[in-house]
């Protein structure tokens, strides 16, 4: 009852004082769209970042072999070390941190061609682990290479989507029979439309995909391009990438400490950059969002005291009739975080309403879609919450201690 009625006098002072209610009002709905709308921000370029490198694949290791640098049991350095499918086998067989390996074997200069549509492509002989490694997911009606294809070497191909749009624009490719270097394959599969700025041969949209053991029959390749594999937990990747020198050190008869044989591109190292990347960018964000927000709160705060002094006979009559100073304090602290919650209750709505138009502008293949997140949402109510506090709490005090005998007589 007692908070209905300062409510009450709270909204009549409002009426009387517009404009200085409106200006207080300002601060505090321009620093709420600052902090929101820059954390919005900073959120959906981290997840947009992360997406377009996890287009790759999530958390794998690339591993290529390179030559020896150091002699090892009477043997010379420049040794090349060759890469074979036994060895992908080997290390997902002898290291348990390993959730899975896969070889990869890559050529260059494919020519496909569909009726009068050809096209210049590299391809890759995999195994249908590299599905899940790579994140190359089918399109609804396709699928990606099985283990029957390899067990029977078929003449099947995956294509990239940009591949499938170069020789069969708007026809469905699925089920129909291309040639690749004049020999026909079987089109079983297009890749789904994905975001990827990473790399190590070409982006998977302008390649295809075919069966490991048909392009090393087809093309007579008997070593590897290179072997991918993840952990079963980013934790571990730095103790299986030791463990990955020692296996194949002991194979291939190479130093184990020397890490020049073997060249190792961890994608988990990408993921902790980005992380903390992206935190200190989100950081710098809010900080600049709360700076703003502080300022309309310094604006409360210098508006609250002047409510205080041209209340001040008021809070003395309050003081006679046996009003405590708490109840004083506790008055203008409500008053102030009813303005700060009014304040931001509209900046969210400014907010909302801006990041809705967003989504629906020519940005999200630039810096992704900004997105109010429930971490968005409390960090700006926990400092729309220290703000009103901190803007109410100091007029409030100076009221609460006023003399009522002088009070009364200003």
């Amino acid at each position: 009852m007692y908070s209905l009625k300062l409510l009450s006098q709270f909204l009549r002072d409002m009426r009387t004082q517009k404009l200085r209610t409106l200006l207080t009002l300002f601060g505090i709905i321009w620093g709420t769209v600052a902090v929101v709308l820059l954390l919005a921000f900073g959120v959906g370029l981290h997840r947009f970042s992360l997406k377009a490198m996890h287009g790759m694949g999530e958390r794998i290791v690339i591993l290529w072999p390179q030559r020896t640098t150091k002699p090892y049991q009477g043997m010379g350095i420049g040794r090349p070390i060759r890469f074979t499918e036994e060895d992908a086998w080997v290390l997902d067989r002898e290291i348990p941190e390993m959730e899975i390996a896969s070889p990869e074997y890559i050529r260059w200069g494919v020519k496909l061609k569909y009726g009068k549509h050809i096209s210049n492509i590299s391809i890759s002989g995999v195994y249908p682990a590299y599905e899940d490694l790579r994140n190359t997911f089918p399109q609804k009606g396709g699928r990606f290479i099985n283990s029957s294809d390899i067990e029977r070497r078929r003449r099947v191909i995956f294509l990239g989507d940009e591949v499938k749009e170069k020789l069969f624009k708007k026809e469905e490719a699925v089920g129909k029979r291309i040639t690749l270097n004049g020999v026909p394959f079987l089109i079983v599969g297009v890749l789904e439309k994905k975001t990827q700025n990473s790399s190590y041969s070409t982006h998977d949209a302008s390649k295809g995909f075919i069966v490991a053991t048909t392009l090393a029959t087809m093309f007579g390749h008997r070593n590897l391009s290179n072997i991918l594999y993840r952990p079963k937990k980013t934790i571990a990747s730095e103790k299986i990438n030791k463990k990955v020198y020692q296996v194949l050190g002991k194979k291939h008869r190479f130093d184990p400490e020397d890490k020049d044989v073997l060249s190792m591109w961890d994608t988990t190292e990408m993921d902790k950059f980005l992380f903390y990347f992206s935190l200190g960018l989100n950081l710098l964000l809010g900080v600049g969002g709360v700076f703003t927000l502080i300022v309309g709160g310094i604006g409360v705060a210098n508006i609250m005291y002047v409510v205080v002094r041209e209340r001040t006979r008021e809070i003395g009559i309050k003081m006679a009739i046996g009003a405590k100073s708490r109840h004083i304090l506790f008055q203008f602290i409500l008053e102030t975080l009813f303005i700060v919650t009014m304040g931001g209750a509209i900046g969210f709505g400014f907010s909302w309403g801006i990041v809705k138009i967003a989504s629906f502008l020519p940005i999200q293949k630039y810096i992704g879609t900004p997105t109010i997140s429930p971490l968005v949402a409390g960090a700006t109510v926990l400092v729309l919450g220290l703000v009103g506090l901190l803007a109410g709490y100091f007029p409030a005090r100076k009221a609460a201690n006023l003399d009522p005998v002088q009070s009364l007589g200003y």
